[in-house]
C-alpha cells in the first residue's frame, strides 16, 4: 500500500501534539514515550506480517511445535509476547493502569530480544490514562500493509520536531536531515565499517543506509555501524532508531574525548558527525599522548581541533569523512592553524563547503562541512581541495529554518562528482 507518508506524518503529529498541549508534561518528557510508541506498533507490524507468512509455510511438525520465538529472530523480526502486542494493549479494559501495562510490554519486548536490553522507555507511568489510550488510538491509525521505510520517517519526522520543541538540546541529537544527505551524498558509503563518534540519535547511520538502498543494496549487508555518544538517553535514541528502520550496530555510551570504545585508530572506510562545536573544558592531561591526536593539542580551550583529529585518525588508508564544523576552525590561528597546517600537508583535505545560516534547529549561525579523503592521494586531485561556497542555495521552510530542495542537493553532489572526474548523476530524492 503506498501512502502519502508527509501527511501522515503531519496528522500523527497534529494529534500527539495536541496531547502534550493539554497535560502538564514537558516536551522533553513526553518525547521517549511517544517514540516507544511508535516503535512498538512498527515491531508489531513486521511481527504480524512474519507471523502470517510462518503460519502459511508452517510444515506438519511446525504446527506440532508451535511456531516460537527463534522462528521469528531467524526472520529478522523481533519477537513480541502476547502482552506487548498492540492489538492487546489497544483491547485493556476501562479503568486498567495503561502507564503500567506499557512498561510491562516494554520490559517484555527487552526480555525476548536481548539486543534491546535497557533501550526502551519504561516511563508511561508519568502519563495520564487518557493521554495513553489517546495515543495508543493515535499509532493504532497507521496502516499495516504499508511498503518501504515508513515508519522509519514517521521515527525520523516525530524526531525533527521534538528537537525543534527542545532548542539547543535538540540540536545535541538531531542534525538537519538535510545537511545529513549531503554529507552522505558526498562521502558515498557504498560498503564499509561506518563510525560516528558523537552519534546523537542516529541520522548519519540511516541516511548511509537509505543511500545503499538508493543504490539496489541491501544495507544490513553492506555497512557495519559503530556510534559513541556521551548522554544515555540519546544512545537509547539512537538505538530505537536503527531499530525502527530494520537496522542493528554497535551504539555504546562513551566520553569520546576520553574513551576509545570501537579501537577506532586506522579501522573504518567511513566517519559522519556532527559534533559539538567550541566545547571548553576538555582535560589535555587525560588525552594526551593518545594515538588519536597525532598532530598534537591545541592550546586553546577549545575541543574543535580534537575531534578534527577523532575524524582523521579513524580512517583507514582509503577511508572518507564528512563533517559538520563550527565556520572558526577554518581559519583559527595560534596551535590550531599549525594542527590544520599538518592536516592538509597529510593530502586527505578534499572538499569544504560553507552552508548557510539558519539549517540548524538550536543555533541561527552558519557552518561549515569539511570532508577527508585518505585514497585521494593516487589520483589526480593530490593536492587539491575544492572549495565550494553554498551560502546562497538554500530552501526558505520558515522564517527561521532553511534547509536544501532536491533539486540543490543534487546541484551540490554533482559539483563534487564532477570535481572527482565522475558523471553526473541523478540522486534519488531529485528523480523523485
Amino acid at each position: 500500500m503506498s501512502i502519502d507518508v508527509a501527511e501522515l506524518n503531519e496528522r500523527l503529529w497534529s494529534a500527539a501534539d495536541q496531547l502534550r498541549a493539554n497535560s502538564d508534561l514537558k516536551s522533553s518528557q513526553y518525547a521517549m514515550p511517544v517514540l516507544g510508541l511508535i516503535f512498538l506498533r512498527y515491531a508489531d507490524q513486521k511481527f504480524e506480517h512474519a507471523r502470517e507468512k510462518l503460519e502459511s509455510e508452517s510444515g506438519e511438525s511446525s504446527r506440532r511445535r508451535g511456531i516460537g520465538k527463534a522462528d521469528y529472530h531467524a526472520e529478522g523480526v523481533l519477537y513480541l509476547p502476547e502482552e506487548a502486542r498492540f492489538s492487546y494493549l489497544l483491547g485493556l479494559p476501562e479503568g486498567e493502569n495503561l502507564g503500567k501495562a506499557l512498561n510491562e510490554a516494554m520490559k517484555l519486548v527487552e526480555e525476548e530480544n536481548t539486543e534491546l536490553k535497557d533501550v526502551l522507555p519504561k516511563t508511561y507511568v508519568r502519563l495520564d490514562n487518557d493521554t495513553i489510550a489517546a495515543l495508543l488510538k493515535t499509532f493504532s491509525g497507521i496502516p499495516m500493509d504499508l511498503e518501504g521505510d515508513v515508519f522509519g520517517r514517521v521515527y525520523e519526522y516525530f524526531l525533527g520536531k521534538f528537537a525543534m520543541s527542545e532548542g539547543q538540546r535538540g540540536g545535541e541529537f538531531f542534525t538537519p536531515t538535510s545537511l545529513v544527505r549531503l554529507m552522505v551524498e558526498v562521502i558515498e558509503p557504498f560498503h564499509g565499517q561506518i563510525l560516528d563518534p558523537a552519534c546523537g540519535s542516529g541520522g548519519m547511520f540511516v541516511q548511509s543506509a537509505r543511500f545503499v538502498e538508493e543504490h539496489q543494496k541491501d544495507p544490513t549487508s553492506e555497512i557495519s555501524i559503530y556510534g559513541q555518544e556521551k548522554v544515555a538517553e540519546t544512545v537509547r535514541l539512537g538505538r530505537m532508531n536503527l531499530a525502527v528502520h530494520g537496522l542493528s550496530g554497535e551504539i555504546k555510551q562513551a566520553n569520546t574525548y576520553y574513551e576509545n570504545v570501537h579501537d577506532c585508530v586506522g579501522r573504518f572506510d567511513f566517519v559522519l558527525a556532527n559534533p559539538p562545536f567550541n566545547v571548553n573544558g576538555v582535560d589535555k592531561e587525560k588525552v594526551k599522548g593518545d594515538p588519536r591526536y597525532p598532530f598534537g593539542l591545541p592550546t586553546t580551550d577549545n575541543a574543535n581541533y580534537l575531534w578534527i583529529q577523532e575524524f582523521y585518525t579513524a580512517l583507514n588508508a582509503s577511508g572518507r569523512a564528512g563533517f559538520v564544523m563550527a565556520n572558526s576552525a577554518a581559519d583559527a590561528r595560534g596551535s590550531e592553524m599549525e594542527i590544520r597546517k599538518q592536516l592538509i600537508m597529510s593530502g586527505a583535505v578534499d572538499v569544504m563547503i560553507s552552508i548557510s545560516s539558519k539549517f540548524f534547529l538550536n543555533v541561527g549561525l552558519p557552518c561549515t562541512l569539511w570532508f577527508l579523503d585518505k585514497g585521494k592521494k593516487d589520483t589526480e586531485r593530490a593536492g587539491t581541495v575544492l572549495f565550494v561556497d553554498a551560502r546562497k542555495i538554500f530552501r526558505e521552510v520558515t522564517r527561521a529554518h532553511r534547509d536544501f530542495s532536491p533539486e540543490q542537493l543534487n546541484f551540490l553532489t554533482n559539483i563534487v562528482r564532477l570535481h572527482r572526474g565522475l558523471a553526473w548523476e541523478a540522486t534519488a530524492d531529485s528523480r523523485a
